[in-house]
C-alpha cells in the first residue's frame, strides 16, 4: 500500500476550480485490494471498467503507477496509519486511465485486514462529476443580478445587507439604508406594515410569503408600483434568531392586469344599467372619475358612421365631426373645466386629428399636455385656456366604436392626480370605452326601435274620436316603460248607422313593433266588421276566426318564426250604444269588464260574460244589453290601468271606481287625471283608457211611422216626410229624401214582409231607416238600358252619402244617410 499511499493526500478537499464547481459522487462498483507494501493483489471488473486496465496489467505491480501526479509519501503514511488504527479513510485522488486521461476518483480505504497472511487494504472508487456551488464570484453575481430584491436585517430591523435590485426598487442609496430601519428611509405608510410583519416573523419564527402592497420609488415618486414580499427568519447554528431575510418582487404588471380585469368587471355592473343613450354616456363618465381620471367627457356623433348607415358618406379630409356632449364628470363640482355643457354641440378631437381619427384611429395618448403645442392655442384657444387654468396635464382620447359603427369619442384627463397617463393606462381606457360603446349602441338601437314602434302605434291609434251627438268621448294612452317596449293596447270609437256609436278596446300580448303591427291589423278588422253592423257577440266571433287564421299563418313560418308577435291571447271588448233608446249592447273576449258611473254617482261593473281570449277558436261569445240613463259615464280600459303594484285586479277596479266618482269634471280633464292617479310611475305594460258620457236623442229629432203593406201608401209616406223636413228646417233635402224613402219603402212592400216601419233621425246627419220582418238583404244591381226596373238601390246609393243593411231579431233595417246642408 506504500506506493498507493504516497500518491494520496491525507485530507483532500474538492478540486480547485475558478468556475464554481465542486465534486459530486456518482457510480460505484470499482474495487481493488492493495497489500501493505503498495502492491495490487486484487482487481475487480468494476476497476477495469473505470480505469481501462485489465487485471493482468495491474495485479502484482505497484499501485503508484495508477496515480496521475507525483506521490506524497508523508500524506500516504498518515492514511495508512489511520487505517491500521481501525478507521477508514475517504478522499479525492486523481488517477490516470489506460488511455491517458486523468480522472477525479472518490477513493474509500477500509481498515487494514489480513489476507493470505499478508496485510491488506480494500480500496473502492467512484468517478466524480462537477456541479455548481454558491461560492465566491458566482454567489456575488447571483445576488447582484437577481431580479428579486433581497435584504438582511438584524433583530432591531436595521439593514445589514441589500442587493442592487432592492436599492433600485426603493430608489434609496445603499449607504443611506445600511444601519437604519425601513421606517427611517421609507414613508411611514409604506414602512409601518413591513416592520410589523418582520417583528411577527422574529416572534413566531414562521415565514410570511407573497405579501402584496402598493408602493413607490424615490426615483419615480408619482408612479405607483406593486410589490410582492416574503419575510423569513435567519438562525445561527444554535437555532437562535439572529435576523430577518427580506425578498421583494416587482409585480406591477400582474397588478395592472388584475386592476384592468377588476375595472372592467366593475364597469360592467355600473355602465349600461338602462337602455338610455344619455344615461349610459353619463354612467361611463361617472365611473371613470376619480377611479381613472379627474375629468371625463363623452361626445356622441349626431349621425353615427358605418354600421346600419349603408352608403354613408365618409368625412372629408380635415372635416371636424358633428357631435353632441352626452356625458361629463369631474372631481371638481360643476365641471368648470368644460368648454361645452351636456346637450350642446361639440366638434372636439385632439389636435392635429380630424373626423377620420374616429373612423380608424387608435387611442391618442398625450402624457404631457402642453396647451402651447399640438395646435391647441391655434385650433382651440378656449380649451387651451382651460388647460392652463385648471392644470390639465395629461390626456387619453378613445374613439367609441361598436359593431362597425362609429359612435363618438371619450376623453380622459388628469389634473389633481399628478401621475401622467402612460402606455399602461391606454388598455384600461380602451376597455372602458369598448364596454360603454356596446351599451350605447344597444341603447341607440333600442331607442330607434322603440321610437319606431311608438310612432307606428300612435299612427294606428285614432287621432280624433267622434261620438256624434250620442256620446262625449275622451281617451288616454300611456306607453309602457321604455325598457319593456311598446305594447299592443288600442281603442277606437266607430260611428254606426242610426246615430249609434261603437266603442272598442283591446290588448295584444307582447311588446315591440310586432305587437303594434298586430294591433293595427285587429283595429282595421274591427272597423270593417263594425261597418257591417254586426252585433257585438257576432263581431267578436268573426274577429276570433281572423285571429285564429293569423296565428296559424305565423305558426307555419310566418312573422312569429321571424321574430314577430303572435296574436293568440289578445283580448277585446266591443260595445254599441244607441242614443234613440239609451240601450248599450256589449260583449267581451277575455277583457276586463267596463265600468259604469250613473248620474247619481252609482258605480258598478256589469256582470258581462267574459268570453275566451281571441285566437282560441270554437268557443261562443255572449252579449249583454243594458239601458244607460242620460249622462251615464262608460269607461273601457286595459288591465294595465288596474293591475297596480299589488297585481290585485279587484282592488284595482275599486280604485278605478273611486277615481271616476268626481261629479262635474270634464271628460278631457277626468281621463288623464284618473290615469295619473292609478298609475303614478311608469309600468311594464302600456295603458289605454276610453271614457264616454251618454246622451239621448231628443224626441223632436226622432220620428217614425208604420207603413201599410200597400203600394198606395208610398205617396202618403212621402208627404209625411216632406212635412217633417220642413219642420226641421231641412226643406233643401226634401226632394232627395222623398226619392230615397220612395225606393226603400217600395222595396220593403214589394219584396219584404210586414210590418214595415219608417224612421227619420235628425242629428249630425239625416238618416232614413226602413225596417221589415224579412231577413232577405237587397242587392245593388246595375240595370241594363232595356230593363224596366232594378235601378232603385242604385239610385239610393247615388243620392245618399252612405247606405247599408243591418239585421235585427225581428228582421232587417235598410238605411240611407245624407249629410246636412
Amino acid at each position: 500500500m506504500a506506493s498507493a499511499d504516497e500518491g494520496s493526500p491525507a485530507e483532500p478537499g474538492p478540486l480547485p476550480s475558478g468556475d464554481g464547481r465542486e465534486p459530486v459522487r456518482t457510480t460505484d462498483g470499482a474495487a481493488a485490494v492493495i497489500a501493505g507494501d503498495g502492491t495490487v493483489i486484487g482487481w475487480t471488473r468494476g476497476a477495469e471498467a473505470l480505469l481501462g486496465y485489465p487485471a493482468a496489467e495491474v495485479v502484482g505491480r505497484s499501485a503508484s503507477q495508477l496515480l496521475a501526479g507525483p506521490p506524497d509519501a508523508r500524506r500516504t503514511a498518515a492514511v495508512a496509519a489511520r487505517c491500521r488504527a481501525g478507521s477508514g479513510w475517504s478522499g479525492l485522488v486523481p488517477l490516470r486511465a489506460r488511455d491517458g486521461r486523468s480522472l477525479d476518483i472518490d477513493v474509500r480505504v477500509t481498515a487494514s485486514f489480513l489476507i493470505a497472511g499478508r496485510e491488506g487494504f480494500l480500496v473502492s472508487g467512484r468517478e466524480l462529476t462537477p456541479h455548481w456551488t454558491m461560492r465566491g464570484s458566482v454567489l456575488d453575481d447571483f445576488l447582484t443580478r437577481s431580479p428579486v430584491g433581497m435584504a438582511v436585517l438584524d433583530p432591531e430591523l436595521r439593514y445589514l445587507w441589500l442587493n442592487d435590485t432592492l436599492e433600485r426598487f426603493g430608489g434609496v442609496p445603499r449607504e443611506q439604508r445600511l444601519g437604519r430601519r425601513p421606517g427611517d428611509v421609507l414613508p411611514e405608510a409604506l414602512a409601518a406594515p413591513i416592520e410589523r410583519l418582520m417583528r411577527q416573523v422574529l416572534s413566531t419564527g414562521e415565514a410570511i410569503t407573497d405579501y402584496e402592497y402598493l408602493g413607490w420609488s424615490w426615483a419615480d415618486p408619482h408612479r405607483r408600483r406593486a410589490y410582492a414580499s416574503s419575510f423569513f427568519p435567519l438562525a445561527d447554528a444554535r437555532d437562535r434568531r439572529i435576523g430577518v431575510g427580506y425578498m421583494v418582487l416587482d409585480v406591477t404588471d400582474r397588478w395592472n392586469a388584475r386592476r384592468l380585469l377588476s375595472l372592467v368587471n366593475e364597469a360592467g355592473a355600473s355602465i349600461g344599467s338602462t337602455l338610455d343613450v344619455q344615461r349610459t354616456a353619463q354612467e361611463l363618465a361617472d365611473f371613470a372619475v376619480p377611479r381613472f381620471a379627474d375629468f371625463v367627457f363623452v361626445d356622441l356623433l349626431e349621425n353615427p358612421f358605418g354600421g346600419d348607415r349603408r352608403g354613408a358618406v365618409a368625412p372629408a379630409e380635415g372635416e371636424r365631426p358633428a357631435m353632441r356632449r352626452a356625458g361629463m364628470s369631474s372631481v371638481r363640482e360643476g365641471c368648470p373645466e368644460a368648454v361645452v355643457r351636456v346637450g350642446e354641440t361639440v366638434d372636439f378631437v385632439p389636435p392635429p386629428h380630424d373626423a377620420h381619427f374616429l373612423l380608424d384611429g387608435d387611442p391618442v395618448l398625450l402624457p404631457a399636455l402642453d396647451p402651447d403645442s399640438h395646435g391647441w392655442t391655434v385650433e382651440q384657444p378656449a380649451r387651451a385656456a382651460r388647460l392652463r387654468e385648471f392644470g390639465l396635464h395629461s390626456l387619453i382620447s378613445v374613439p367609441m366604436r361598436a359593431r362597425d359603427t362609429v359612435l363618438g369619442l371619450t376623453t380622459f384627463m388628469r389634473s389633481r392626480n399628478p401621475v401622467p397617463f402612460d402606455e399602461d393606462d391606454v388598455a384600461p381606457a380602451r376597455e372602458l370605452v369598448a364596454r360603454a360603446a356596446v351599451c350605447v349602441d344597444n341603447a341607440r338601437r333600442y331607442t330607434r326601435e322603440h321610437t319606431a314602434a311608438l310612432v307606428l302605434q300612435r299612427s294606428l291609434l285614432p287621432h280624433t274620436l267622434r261620438g256624434g251627438t250620442a256620446l262625449d268621448v275622451a281617451s288616454s294612452y300611456l306607453p309602457a316603460d321604455a325598457k319593456d317596449g311598446v305594447g299592443g293596447d288600442w281603442f277606437d270609437v266607430i260611428p254606426l248607422s242610426g246615430a249609434r256609436v261603437g266603442l272598442v278596446i283591446g290588448d295584444v300580448v307582447g311588446h315591440g313593433i310586432g305587437a303594434a303591427a298586430t294591433m293595427g291589423r285587429l283595429r282595421t278588422a274591427v272597423q270593417t266588421l263594425a261597418d257591417m253592423d254586426l252585433p257585438p257577440d257576432e263581431l267578436l266571433a268573426r274577429l276570433d276566426d281572423l285571429v285564429l287564421r293569423l296565428s296559424e299563418e305565423e305558426g307555419a313560418g310566418g312573422p312569429a318564426e321571424r321574430g314577430g308577435t303572435t296574436v293568440v291571447g289578445a283580448t277585446c271588448l266591443y260595445a254599441v250604444y244607441d242614443p234613440s233608446n239609451g240601450c248599450c249592447t256589449m260583449a267581451r273576449a277575455g277583457h276586463p269588464p267596463p265600468v259604469i258611473v250613473t248620474p247619481d254617482d252609482g258605480v258598478h261593473f256589469p256582470d258581462l260574460p267574459s268570453g275566451p281570449p281571441l285566437g282560441l277558436g270554437g268557443l261562443p261569445f255572449e252579449a249583454l244589453e243594458i239601458e244607460l240613463p242620460e249622462g251615464s259615464l262608460l269607461g273601457l280600459y286595459t288591465d294595465g290601468l288596474i293591475e297596480g303594484a299589488d297585481k290585485d285586479l279587484e282592488r284595482g277596479m275599486e280604485r278605478l271606481g273611486r277615481a271616476l266618482s268626481r261629479a262635474g269634471v270634464p271628460l278631457d280633464e277626468l281621463c288623464p287625471a284618473v290615469v295619473g292617479e292609478l298609475v303614478p310611475v311608469p309600468q311594464p305594460d302600456d295603458i289605454a283608457f276610453l271614457l264616454a258620457r251618454t246622451h239621448r236623442l231628443s224626441p223632436e229629432h226622432l220620428v217614425s211611422w208604420d207603413v201599410p203593406v200597400d203600394p198606395a201608401a208610398v205617396g202618403e209616406t212621402r208627404a209625411k216626410v216632406s212635412r217633417r223636413l220642413e219642420a226641421w228646417g231641412l226643406a233643401e233635402l226634401s226632394m232627395t229624401t222623398e226619392l230615397i224613402v220612395s225606393e226603400l219603402v217600395t222595396n220593403a212592400i214589394r219584396y219584404g214582409e210586414g210590418p214595415v216601419r219608417l224612421r227619420l233621425l235628425f242629428q249630425s246627419a239625416l238618416t232614413c231607416e226602413v225596417s221589415d220582418a224579412s231577413n232577405t238583404s237587397p242587392r245593388l244591381r246595375h240595370a241594363r238600358t232595356t230593363d224596366e226596373g232594378g235601378r232603385g238601390l242604385f239610385l239610393v246609393a247615388q243620392l245618399a252619402h252612405r247606405w247599408g243593411t243591418r239585421y235585427t231579431p225581428r228582421g232587417k233595417i235598410i238605411w240611407a244617410e245624407q249629410p246636412l246642408p
